[in-house]
């Protein structure tokens, strides 16, 4: 299927759905961030993220993008350090 001159296919709308959950990220960010009246990265923000890059990930396989395979193992890399140090803090 074609949409304003765009292949819209299954892996598409799987990368569609994974940058969502980068913007999911934020809002919940936001929210959490407004709740406590201060800046703050809850530890769903970077789960959302992680989710996000793995989702990507596959897509990048698919599309066989280099740039984009790249950005997305380093990305990868920090969300799940930043879990790994909130779980840490944690105990």
């Amino acid at each position: 299927m074609m949409l304003f001159g765009f292949k819209i296919d299954f892996w598409t709308l799987w990368g569609l759905v994974a940058q969502g959950l980068f913007f999911l990220s934020f809002i919940v960010q936001w929210y959490k961030s407004e709740k406590v009246q201060e800046s703050h990265l809850p530890v769903e923000f970077w789960y959302l993220r992680l989710l996000a890059s793995v989702m990507l990930f596959s897509y990048v396989l698919v599309r066989r993008d280099l740039v984009f395979f790249v950005a997305t193992i380093l990305q990868s890399l920090i969300y799940m350090r930043n879990i790994s140090l909130m779980r840490k803090n944690e105990k």
